[in-house]
């Protein structure tokens, strides 16, 4: 099977707002979607979830191997649907919610916004027990909606910058690349899931930006 898979979550291109992956586990809405296609291209469990009510997970959701952060505000009953499934979650005390377009995080390093707080930042490296510098993605500080990171690499927004570029690669110890998805869309974090076995992408992404994807995460 191609390691690239093209597909929507529900109506919508935009993976990446709708579910967040991990190497062990894929969180997905309650959408309609092929929750078996998504399974065998990342080789992960899928658990069906919600997070503040709302079906925009990877929004609020952000994790590696560790664990997974979530808003302080999530709640209990969302909670324990994520534990029961074999997930470690770490609530945390902040007034920013959207955590995963705030931290691009992999098994080895991450880079948060620096909207967050020294405290914040230590809460975060307890959680996801890797080292996590601030920092920003084509000058933005929403760098997980503008990148995406595995275990293998990163793809960024093309307006990286190569200060940017050189942190990244130096926290969390991959190759970066850049290139866009879903047909000339720089915020890729926002466009696909992808983890070292695997990648799901928006049904719009063109044949040349798979070829970048595959390159930039690694399979090729």
């Amino acid at each position: 099977m191609m390691p690239i898979t093209r597909m929507h979550f529900g109506n919508s291109p935009f993976l990446g707002v709708l579910g967040v992956c991990t190497e062990e586990f894929t969180l997905l809405p309650r959408l309609e979607l092929k929750e078996e296609l998504v399974a065998l291209s990342l080789g992960t469990k899928v658990v069906r979830a919600d997070v503040l009510g709302s079906p925009l997970l990877g929004i609020f959701l952000a994790g590696n191997s560790n664990g997974l952060v979530a808003p302080y505000l999530l709640g209990e009953e969302e909670e324990r649907v994520l534990v029961e499934a074999g997930l470690r979650i770490f609530r945390l005390e902040s007034k920013l919610t959207a955590l995963g377009n705030l931290l691009l995080v992999n098994d080895y390093g991450g880079i948060a916004s620096p909207e967050f707080t020294r405290k914040e930042l230590a809460q975060l490296e307890k959680a996801l027990g890797v080292r996590i510098e601030k920092g920003r993605v084509a000058g933005e500080p929403t760098v997980g909606s503008l990148a995406v990171a595995t275990n293998k690499g990163v793809l960024a927004h093309p307006n990286l910058s190569e200060k940017e570029a050189r942190q990244i690669e130096r926290v969390l110890q991959v190759p970066v690349s850049i290139g866009t998805a879903c047909g000339g869309v720089g915020y890729v974090g926002l466009c696909m899931l992808g983890n070292s076995k695997g990648v799901v992408v928006g049904e719009p992404t063109t044949g040349a930006e798979l070829g970048r994807i595959e390159s930039a995460l690694g399979f090729v």
